[in-house]
């Protein structure tokens, strides 16, 4: 393989690392504010991806690849609203240990790290087509 087609894969892999990464954040955020239907029950549990590296047989190069997804163990957020349905003897209702604010800012990190790999596809795309440019004359 030539190093063009080595960047191509290494970018690749980055992409569908990242776009795994965003389809996690998105069901993180789309959880956020579910709680369990009884006070005995668990709301949704924020998931987190695992990323390792591994040695691509075909390049013989390091590529990103995530391995698992994880629950987060941190706790529950607890509110308080006694009339709610999965309210809790005292009146706290268990919540997800989502954070919005942290899902945004990890999903514009994605963002950006996907469009870094795309960046790099498209340049040696264009590195590709110069090259068959110039042996074309």
């Amino acid at each position: 393989m030539s190093k063009i087609d080595d960047t191509l894969h290494l970018a690749a892999a980055g992409l569908r690392a990242q776009s795994s990464r965003m389809r996690i954040i998105a069901e993180n955020l789309a959880n956020a504010q579910s709680t369990g239907r009884t006070a005995d029950e668990d709301p949704y549990r924020r998931q987190v991806p695992v990323f390792e590296a591994e040695l691509d047989r075909v390049t013989g190069l390091e590529v990103v690849r995530m391995t698992d997804v994880k629950a987060d163990q941190s706790d529950f957020r607890l509110e308080y609203q006694p009339g709610h349905p999965a309210a809790d003897g005292e009146g706290y209702v268990k919540y997800p240990n989502v954070s919005t604010l942290v899902e945004l800012m990890d999903m514009r990190e994605a963002n950006r790290t996907y469009e870094a790999n795309l960046n790099m596809v498209e340049s040696s795309r264009q590195m590709m087509q110069r090259t068959l440019d110039l042996l074309r004359r």
